[in-house]
C-alpha cells in the first residue's frame, strides 16, 4: 500500500478506483486491481 499526500492523481489512475473514508482516513481501494490501493497521510 501506498502512503501519499495526496490522493487526487491516484483516484484519476484507474476508473474501478474508490476513495474511502475509514477511520478519520482516506483511502483509494481497487476490487478488481488491488495494486492501486493507497493511504492518505
Amino acid at each position: 500500500m501506498k502512503i501519499k499526500n495526496s490522493l487526487k492523481a491516484l483516484k484519476s489512475r484507474d476508473r474501478n478506483n474508490r476513495l474511502v473514508r475509514r477511520k478519520g482516513r482516506v483511502y483509494i481501494i481497487n476490487k478488481q486491481n488491488p495494486r492501486y490501493k493507497a493511504r492518505q497521510g
